[in-house]
């Protein structure tokens, strides 16, 4: 199987990478800084067609959109939440993941079943509205819908798209204060990715297997 992660230099991504590989899968990850063997920028759309000139004719089992940022932590309602910071975090987590599935659609057309998996989370759930973090949990809905609508477009071509919420994982993102480690979340992942089929597409479920509600 060939899988490709973006955002697979650190944290989730570089786990599910090498849980991937150990399992004698090929692997290719990609990395703004060129930690991964493909480095994309996601927001930049000539990287991503320099990143599907480079795969081209290499037929794809599954995409995971991974790579994403977390910009607005602690800010405050009044005078914080900069544009700039919305156009940012959007690029990286609604755009980039577009972008992606677009740039490696023939590959994904190559093989029979192919899958793609996009790392959402539980705050773009509305039932999941405690406040703050606006830019954060607006992007992570936005790829919520975005998800949704490409498992209808995509339902007649046999590829599924899941969505899912890894928990809230100890990474430079969830802090070391978080509930999972990036095993955990890592192998529930891999677990969720082999489960999504036609009859799972435009899922949103959780790293351990529960419908997550939308």
């Amino acid at each position: 199987m060939h899988v490709l992660i973006t955002g697979a230099g650190r944290g989730i991504g570089a786990a599910l990478a090498g849980r991937y590989r150990a399992q004698g899968h090929t692997v290719s990850g990609t990395a703004r800084d060129g930690s991964a063997e493909i480095a994309l920028d996601v927001t930049d759309p000539q990287a991503h067609r320099a990143m599907a000139a480079q795969l081209a004719d290499q037929p794809l089992d599954l995409l995971v959109c991974n790579a994403g940022v977390y910009l607005d932590k602690g800010q405050a309602l009044e005078g914080g939440y900069p544009a700039d910071m919305w156009a940012q975090s959007f690029a990286v987590n609604v755009t980039g993941v577009f972008l992606a599935v677009q740039a490696l659609l023939p590959n994904l057309r190559a093989t029979p079943g192919a899958k793609i998996a996009i790392i959402s989370s539980q705050m773009a759930s509305h039932t999941h509205a405690p406040g703050g973090s606006y830019i954060y949990r607006a992007s992570k809905a936005a790829v919520l819908n975005l998800g949704r609508n490409l498992a209808t477009d995509l339902r007649g071509e046999g590829i599924a798209v899941g969505i899912y919420h890894p928990g809230w994982v100890q990474t430079d993102m969830g802090g070391g204060t978080a509930e999972i480690s990036v095993a955990a979340a890592a192998a529930g992942l891999v677990e969720r990715f082999a489960e999504l089929d036609m009859g799972r597409t435009g899922c949103f479920e959780t790293w351990d297997g529960r419908a997550h509600a939308y």
